[in-house]
């Protein structure tokens, strides 16, 4: 059997352990096309001659940009690593100038990416970069594609080749740079070397619940984030069959179309479904609203392991047959695992989901550990809501005097590159400073408390933790988005995106009419239901902390216009600038 030190050990080892008929497979026109293990790996070894012959060399950056995750992301990943190259992803959603950025700072030569949109923007500013070409996935006119490559490697004499420099490669070498999206300044290069990813995968697949050669999965979350690009990893080497959503868009329609047993998203997406079920609930009528609700209910105060006694899991087997077995159905039928990351989930989000039989399984990392530090599991009595797990096995935490999260193991990224000073100020010996204020509980659980930098005190001298606030605040249907500011001021505020589709709905149900956007901001309505919603939530928090005022900000927050990166995050500062005019009506008042 392969063994596994290098990312490119994982198809052969699929292959020797599964040889799936469907390893990877993608929509194009409307149908679905797959490829099977071995023809994922003679398709990789094919593009690895190509590069070869196009003068790619071990250490060289090949850049890829994709709007969508797809087979060939894939197969062009294993065939860049194979060879000694570094494979930089890039984020399609970031400014042209970043583009820029990324481009000359990794010295990519090469560049691939999806489609027209893409291959527009990188035009702008391709003639300021060193790149040598770039080859499309999807077939542009008058534009090379990567058929090219595949034809130049048609011819097999200099397998040898590819193969001499395969096995050459070693486990601490660099595979990818991943620049980090960032919520403030330029991208740092985060540098993840082959045995950063393997042992981020293996020590982190005997905590994922799949049923290895015999489970699907959806991906749709970006590839170019290392969350995404770990799972794709450990899929090939649970043996599991990836399909790759078309759009964010068409999520619901996929998941019935494919049926997957496991997908990962992030805590914004299941807030969303959350959502929408619950609209629908809500234009139920009589008994079958109520019955709905008090399925709800039931869910919300879920513990795992039969905690709440024999009456509670009779009561909830009854709530799954009426109302849950549908939620899941919605779902594709078959989801019995959900993955969260990137960003803190509500703990009524894992109570609900899990009630459904749906469980979302909460872990916790950054790119710079590869990224998995600890994740809930079913296993071992390893889920405990309101942490982010247990840690994995061969990485450890430890807590620094001001509460900061401390990681060290196999999974720690080498440094930023070309940025020894950037490096310095987050390593402390082999122990990376996450940003993140938690504490380790019992059994070696981890809980977050908050990320340092967004801690912040008002001019009374007291914390506030953002972080906390917005969650419990985001349960309203009414918030799309909040920001809680304050710094240096005598009091907490919020900036708010409303949840536009809720609040029309809502409007339409009391008999309001919004003649213009511009009136629904200027409801006094809609600010006192608001109100509500926020008196309500400051009920959990301290006199210090509760939210006296709210603004709500014109526009939606997205990632084109620079509100959140391409994870979902808020960039704090970049909202401020926007809206500093809001800010000061707030505390002008």
């Amino acid at each position: 059997m392969t063994e596994i030190t290098r990312i490119f050990d994982f198809p052969p080892y699929q292959l020797e352990k599964f040889s799936l008929k469907k390893a990877f497979t993608s929509k194009y026109d409307g149908k679905w096309v797959s490829i099977s293990t071995q023809e994922y790996i003679n398709q990789y070894n094919q593009i690895s001659r190509g590069l070869l012959r196009l003068g790619v060399k071990p250490n060289d950056k090949i850049a890829v940009i994709s709007s969508t995750n797809r087979t060939e992301w894939n197969v062009l990943d294993m065939s860049i690593l194979q060879i000694g190259a570094q494979n930089v992803p890039i984020y399609p959603t970031i400014s042209k100038e970043d583009y820029e950025y990324v481009l000359n700072h990794s010295e990519a030569t090469y560049c691939f990416v999806s489609d027209e949109t893409i291959l527009e923007k990188l035009n702008q500013i391709k003639g300021n970069t060193k790149l040598k070409e770039v080859y499309s996935f999807n077939k542009i006119a008058g534009e090379k594609n990567w058929q090219d490559v595949l034809d130049l490697g048609k011819d097999e004499s200099n397998q040898k080749e590819v193969e001499t420099i395969r096995d050459s490669v070693k486990p601490d070498d660099l595979a990818t740079l991943i620049y980090t999206s960032g919520t403030t300044g330029k991208p740092k290069g985060v540098m993840l070397s082959h045995d950063n990813l393997v042992s981020n995968v293996i020590d982190s697949s005997s905590r994922v619940p799949m049923e290895h050669g015999n489970s699907s999965a959806l991906s749709f979350l970006p590839v170019c984030h290392v969350f995404e690009r770990m799972i794709l990893y450990l899929y090939q080497y649970c043996g599991t069959e990836i399909y790759f959503a078309e759009s964010i868009e068409t999520i619901s329609e996929n998941l019935k179309e494919i049926k997957p047993s496991i997908m990962t998203a992030v805590p914004r997406l299941y807030e969303k479904v959350y959502d929408k079920i619950i609209a629908k609930g809500a234009a139920l009528k009589g008994i079958k609203k109520m019955l709905f609700f008090w399925a709800v209910d039931l869910g919300l105060k879920f513990e795992p392991y039969g905690k709440n006694g024999w009456w509670y899991e009779f009561r909830l087997k009854i709530a799954r047959k009426l109302i849950f077995s549908k939620w899941k159905e919605g779902l594709g039928g078959n989801l019995d695992t959900l993955v969260s990351g990137s960003a803190a989930l509500q703990p009524r989000l894992i109570r609900i989901f899990s009630a459904a039989e749906m469980p979302i399984l909460e872990g916790y990392g950054l790119t710079e550990t590869s990224p998995v530090v600890s994740v809930n599991c079913p296993y071992n009595m390893g889920i405990q809501i309101g942490t982010v797990g247990r840690i994995i096995d061969n990485v450890e935490v430890k807590i620094a005097e001001d509460g900061e999260i401390l990681v060290k193991g196999p999974n720690v990224m080498k440094g930023y590159y070309k940025d020894p000073v950037k490096t310095a100020e987050v390593m402390s010996g082999d122990y990376f400073h996450t940003g993140d204020i938690g504490e380790v509980c019992d059994d070696n659980f981890l809980k977050i408390t908050d990320r340092k930098k967004d801690m912040f005190k008002t001019s009374g001298g007291k914390y506030i933790v953002p972080a906390l606030l917005e969650n419990k605040f985001k349960q309203s249907r009414f918030i799309e988005q909040i920001m809680v500011i304050g710094e240096g001021q005598k009091m907490p505020a919020a900036l708010i995106q409303i949840n536009y589709e809720f609040v029309e709905e809502w409007a339409k149900r009391h008999d309001i009419t919004f003649e213009s956007k511009e009136a629904i901001l200027n409801s006094k309505q809609l600010h006192e239901r608001i109100q509500e919603e926020i008196d309500e939530a400051n009920t959990n928090f301290g006199k210090w902390e509760q939210i006296k005022k709210f603004e709500i900000t014109p526009d939606i927050w997205t990632i084109d216009d620079g509100h959140l990166t391409p994870t979902m995050k808020m960039k704090r500062k970049v909202i401020k600038e926007k809206y500093k005019e809001l800010i000061e009506k707030i505390y002008q008042e």
